[in-house]
């Protein structure tokens, strides 16, 4: 009679004591490693797997990090891709982020020992980058920064007059409307939902009005019979208006015309001005609130002092790495926005030729990239890829690390714009084990 296969497994304690297998639980922490080896031993008495190859099997299924995240190279050629976290951040402010781990000035004034102000580098970073705005204050994220606006304005049934064709919904399932009267708020809808115009406004304007607020449809363009009211137009209606820019672009870009930003519509007659930190900014999942002279700079100190700020405060991680991308050299974003097709046809070429010499068939190929997450809908950013057979799509996203990239016409497309050219190597590694 065969031994019974149960007995030829590895005890859970002698495998756990074994000094590579110790190491991963202090990087990783027990419980992670020890299912690991239990599940190894599963295998064992499956007969999947030799006993002695536990403690080798269970290391090779660990994560490389205690987080389940998985790192992912972006060749979809969308810039803020919403799946993959949006704006990756630069190297200042990842080292940012490493600094303020530990304990940090956040609220403490070394000086004197006292408290300090908190987000006072962010902050300041900010104004310096939008001359314009007189007060600045940063939520958790740009849904946040609305929704404290609404609550602190017009919450108590006082009304936001708004265009109907402005009512959107920006992804899953969530809709502008229903954020802002669930603060409390009326909305006194205006216009058609392709064409309203100045005096729409002004004779929605009561008593009872908080403030005019327009928002960015920063997700789809309606063309044909269209119009809308810019901001110029709005800020002579007697009552704020607040600009929801939504993508976080701080000052113009020419490859982005249509794209509002906050120093134009400061400049334009904005008291207010809410954007995100992560999106055409490049930096952290943030809200910001702009306030310009005068009037928004009352606003923004009365939205600081109000309860809800203090629940959507943002934490001292978000705040070092948001002054590092304001301060800092150029982000990952800026750096995809700016980058030159003609380079991009160079690299996606040499990755090209490199892959067909191993016997892959590849070739480079002129694409089309997209901003993403929310900004410049329409705009079509002209970029390279490398074109593969379509079965390398899911292969590539199993690998390690995993690459995304785009199905098209019958193709795996690996778009460079969203790629920096020293991950290369690390693109060409991907495919070849996946040749």
């Amino acid at each position: 009679m065969d031994e019974d296969p149960r007995r030829a497994v590895p005890r859970t304690d002698v495998v756990l004591a074994q000094p590579a297998v110790a190491a991963a639980a202090r990087r990783l922490g027990r419980g992670v490693v020890k299912r690991a080896v239990v599940a190894a031993q599963q295998r064992v008495r499956a007969g999947e797997l030799d006993p002695d190859g536990v403690a080798d099997a269970a290391l090779r299924s660990l994560p490389a990090t205690a987080a389940a995240l998985r790192p992912v190279l972006n060749a979809t050629g969308v810039l803020l891709h919403t799946n993959l976290g949006r704006a990756p951040l630069s190297a200042a402010a990842r080292e940012a982020l490493e600094l303020a781990a530990g304990t940090c000035d956040v609220e403490l004034d070394l000086a004197t020992g006292g408290r300090g102000r908190r987000g006072r580098g962010a902050l300041d970073g900010l104004l310096e980058a939008v001359p314009g705005a007189a007060a600045a204050h940063l939520v958790n994220n740009g849904a946040a920064a609305l929704a404290l606006v609404a609550t602190a304005l017009a919450a108590g049934g006082r009304e936001i007059v708004i265009a109907r064709g402005e009512l959107v919904e920006i992804g899953d399932g969530f809709r502008i409307p229903d954020l802002l009267t669930s603060t409390g708020a009326r909305l006194h809808e205006v216009g058609t939902t392709n064409r309203v115009g100045r005096a729409d406004y002004a004779e929605a304007i009561g008593p009872d009005t908080a403030f005019v607020l327009k928002v960015h449809p920063s997700n789809f363009v309606i063309t044909g019979f269209t119009s809308s009211v810019p901001v110029a137009e709005l800020a002579g209606l007697g009552v704020p208006v607040v600009a929801d820019i939504g993508s976080g672009l701080l000052a113009p870009h020419p490859l982005l015309p249509g794209e509002p930003d906050a120093a134009t519509s400061l400049a334009d007659g904005a008291a207010l001005v809410t954007a995100s930190g992560d999106k055409l900014l490049g930096g952290p999942q943030a809200g910001l609130l702009l306030g310009g002279p005068g009037q928004g700079a009352e606003l923004v100190a009365r939205l600081r002092r109000h309860p809800l700020a203090r629940a959507l405060r943002v934490d001292k991680l978000t705040l070092a790495a948001f002054e590092a991308t304001v301060r800092g050299p150029a982000n990952p974003t800026a750096a995809a926005l700016d980058a030159d097709p003609a380079e991009l046809m160079g690299r996606a070429s040499a990755l090209a030729a490199k892959l067909a010499a191993h016997g892959a068939e590849a070739a480079a190929v002129e694409s089309q990239a997209a901003v993403g997450g929310g900004g410049a809908p329409g705009v079509r950013l002209p970029s390279a890829a490398v074109a593969l057979p379509e079965r390398y799509a899911a292969a590539l996203r199993a690998g390690e690390p995993a690459v995304l990239g785009r199905v098209e016409r019958g193709r795996c497309l690996l778009d460079l714009r969203a790629l920096p050219p020293e991950v290369d190597d690390a693109l060409l590694a991907a495919v070849l084990a996946c040749t």
